[in-house]
């Protein structure tokens, strides 16, 4: 018997081996498929998938075999994975001095014909095999050589698709980490940072209002400017507290959403200090939803159709529609409407088309980037209408 070497760069090939996190992994389905289409095919008891590691040989899937494993210096995969590129064929065990002596010939379970195709990477690198066994002399057709062949590679597709689904899902997890630390950061900034803000602002206004009679034009000014800065970055930070936390609220389970009380609650955010009329419009009497997503999108659609109305009276409808799978809003309003050109780029996080809006403070370029984040995440898609001059009709759909 002669010991099977090892192969070029073994440390390289054991490392690629072990990234597959594959070895000692419970049966599978897919695997075992094929070792037993290999049988068919090939008119054998016996096909193995071997993965050759450092000490042993590991059967990923062993059709007409118990073991599980053998020593390496007995396999005749470790002879196979010296020749990466071509098919490993043993006519007669007992008459190569490769394998005279081998207990795995002379014993359980009589390799007596081996055939291996080796299991090789794209880089040259191989695996290990996939193998047929005969308990007796054989011999293979040259189309059974080639099935044999195409269902290794059949078994490399199926261990990089395994690699890449552990990659991935490893990758999601690291970024579903990040944004848990993200979140936290964004809620230790709103804390920390509004705090401090909203007492600038107050001594500010207290400032103004108790000593403006001993402070110049100029430093009345310059006040105004600080309580103007502090309220701009305030809102800054709720609109990234807001986008950071809209993962959060689709976590929230469904439930009835009736459309007038919709309308009711709606309304009242706003109409205590300005003119709104607004309407809903809608066959159905109420949808089954994500109530906060729900809201938070169209109070943010109905904000921005008030903030920057030019009208006296901002007049807002919002109708709601369904399909088998769909739901589908429509906000439409009486504005300025957009421009063609600058329609694409309103969705767009921190993208500000005006400087103020009608009541002079600044926005922050957040709102309808997270309007369009949680449309997504519900399965939908947004969209903007409009001509300048003839107000902007937002039309958005959710999965049912």
């Amino acid at each position: 018997m002669i010991t099977p070497t090892e192969p070029e760069n073994e440390k390289e090939r054991l490392e690629y081996l072990k990234s597959f996190s594959i070895l000692d992994t419970l049966p599978e389905d897919d695997y075992d498929n094929i070792t037993k289409i290999a049988t068919e095919i090939c008119d054998m008891p016996v096909a193995l998938i071997s993965l050759i590691d450092d000490k042993r040989q590991w059967f990923k899937s062993h059709h007409g075999l118990d073991a599980t494993e053998t020593p390496k210096e007995y396999a005749f995969c470790a002879h196979a994975i010296n020749d990466p590129h071509n098919v490993f064929i043993i006519q007669d065990a007992r008459k190569d001095e490769r394998f005279i002596g081998n207990p795995l010939v002379d014993g359980e379970p009589a390799v007596i014909f081996y055939a291996g195709v080796p299991l090789t990477l794209e880089n040259g690198l191989p695996l290990g095999t996939l193998c047929v066994i005969d308990h007796k002399p054989n011999l293979l057709s040259q189309s059974q050589i080639q099935s044999l062949s195409a269902l290794s590679n059949q078994v490399m597709k199926l261990l990089e698709l395994r690699k890449n689904k552990f990659l991935l899902e490893s990758t999601l997890q690291e970024l579903e980490e990040k944004n848990h630390e993200l979140e936290r950061f964004a809620y230790v900034a709103a804390h920390d940072l509004k705090s401090p803000l909203l007492s600038i602002t107050g001594l500010a206004n207290l400032l103004v209002e108790e000593y403006k009679v001993k402070i110049d034009g100029q430093g009345i000014q310059m006040l105004e400017m600080i309580i103007h800065s502090s309220e701009s970055l305030a809102s800054l930070i709720d609109g990234l507290l807001a986008y950071s936390k809209s993962d959060s609220v689709l976590n929230q389970e469904a439930s009835i959403i009736k459309l007038d009380e919709m309308n009711t609650e709606i309304l009242e955010l706003f109409n205590f200090d300005h003119d709104v009329k607004m309407t809903v419009n809608s066959t159905l009497p109420s949808i089954k939803a994500n109530k906060t997503a729900i809201y938070q999108i169209l109070i943010n659609l109905v904000a921005n159709a008030i903030k920057y109305n030019d009208k006296e009276v901002a007049e807002i409808e919002i109708s709601v529609s369904e399909t088998n799978k769909k739901y589908k809003f429509r906000v439409k309003d009486n504005g300025p409407g957009i421009a063609p050109e600058n329609q694409h780029k309103i969705f767009n996080i921190f993208e500000k088309l005006n400087s103020q809006d009608r009541f002079g403070r600044e926005g922050n370029g957040i709102g309808l980037a997270t309007v369009k984040k949680l449309v997504e995440k519900l399965g939908g898609a947004i969209k903007v209408d409009s001509e300048l001059g003839h107000g902007a009709t937002f039309s958005f759909t959710i999965n049912k």
